[in-house]
């Protein structure tokens, strides 16, 4: 039975068009879903709208619930459509009219809101986590092997020294920087949806909304009702956005693994463990993880875009195009957490050849030292530039 059936059945090509692969998505959302359902239970037995007795068996039903599905036993429907319709038939099943008293002063609007939201609150916390390995393990390469020499480019061509410290460096430093902006996207999404209903709030009963939140971890209550709807999509493309900036970087460095790993350059060698063979070229020994790292960064982007492009356009108040929007963000922390996980883990095992590095470091890189020399000795800028540029044009 559909949460919102009055009686009439809807055509089967409805119900597929319209669920589509949302059944299979909300297996992610169940424990969450269980979770904000617990606290609602608890501020209707608060209000009164439940007795004790009832409260007890509804989060002792959601307990069970949350044990099946991580036993892989909490099936969805399509029929069910959604987590939250299996979760309250469950409960209904189990315990009759309880169970029916669940979904009371609250929409399945503020539901997914709600489990998405808690969600996301987990998942960026392993964000943190994630980047602080990768932040150490690049510290760690800097505090070992930070020294030794390496050509610096412009344009794809030698230019002027640099080092692995200086190299890495940059990534630290981006790194330091895309903490500081998990840390902001998490105090964006610290905000409880719930009670918000349809968008316009719960008539008649007396919700307590910052009882729920402070209930799940919330830091406050979204306190207009309807721009709990609009942060839908909007919320989440700020996710996306500081995903797409971590995979942005990623791209980049795994670009340069794969160059410096090459044996024209031969600066570093990956680990033989993070790479792959060819079918028919015994000596092959590829990068694919990285190419591949590389490109998903792509993958991240188009997230995003598909996200604002979704949401775009919709007039204020609940619309349908934005349970399309669930996808994107899953299949984003996916891609991002996975390529952290190895980008850690091969910069934990590359070995440089310090005296292949040393050799790169050619005399072309040290024209703009020379340059400069001549001005110490009191020779215009220009002039000097000129000078050392035409020696190494002769060469």
């Amino acid at each position: 039975m559909k949460l919102w059936s009055k009686g009439y059945q809807v055509d089967k090509l409805v119900e597929q068009y319209t669920v589509g692969n949302d059944h299979l998505l909300d297996k992610r959302l169940v424990i969450y879903d269980c979770q904000a359902s617990q606290a609602h239970a608890e501020m209707l037995y608060k209000i009164g709208l439940l007795s004790k007795r009832e409260k007890d068996q509804l989060i002792q039903g959601l307990n069970e619930i949350i044990t099946l599905n991580n036993e892989d036993k909490f099936p969805i429907s399509q029929e069910d459509e959604d987590c939250h319709t299996a979760i309250e038939k469950f409960l209904t099943d189990k315990l009759g009219e309880t169970g029916k008293k669940i979904h009371t002063a609250r929409s399945r609007n503020d539901q997914i809101l709600t489990a998405l939201r808690l969600y996301e609150k987990e998942h960026l916390g392993q964000v943190k986590e994630f980047l602080k390995k990768y932040q150490d393990a690049l510290t760690t390469v800097i505090e070992q092997h930070g020294e030794i020499p390496l050509p610096g480019y412009t344009h794809m061509q030698k230019a002027m020294p640099a080092s692995v410290e200086m190299w890495l460096g940059c990534f630290l430093a981006s790194a330091n920087d895309l903490q500081m902006f998990t840390h902001s996207v998490e105090k964006l999404i610290d905000q409880s949806p719930l009670g918000s209903a349809a968008g316009f709030g719960v008539p008649v009963f007396p919700v307590e909304r910052q009882y729920t939140a402070d209930k799940m971890g919330f830091s406050k209550v979204m306190d207009n009702s309807l721009y709990c709807q609009m942060s839908r999509g909007k919320f989440e493309s700020t996710i996306l956005h500081l995903l797409t900036q971590i995979m942005f970087d990623l791209n980049r460095l795994a670009s340069d693994l794969i160059l410096f790993s090459m044996k024209e350059f031969n600066y570093l060698e990956l680990p033989i463990e993070f790479c792959t063979g060819s079918s028919i070229m015994p000596q092959k020994k590829n990068p694919d993880v990285l190419e591949l790292m590389r490109a998903k960064f792509h993958l991240v982007q188009a997230e995003q875009q598909k996200m604002l492009n979704i949401v775009a356009n919709l007039m204020s108040g609940y619309n349908r195009d934005v349970q399309l929007t669930k996808e994107p963000v899953f299949n984003a922390f996916d891609v991002t957490l996975e390529s952290l996980l190895l980008i850690t883990e091969i910069l934990k095992k590359i070995h440089f050849n310090k005296d292949i590095c040393q050799q790169a470091m050619t005399e072309e890189l040290f024209a703009t030292e020379e340059a400069y020399q001549l001005v110490n000795q009191g020779m215009p800028f220009r002039e000097a530039y000129q000078k050392i540029g035409e020696k190494f044009i002769k060469k």
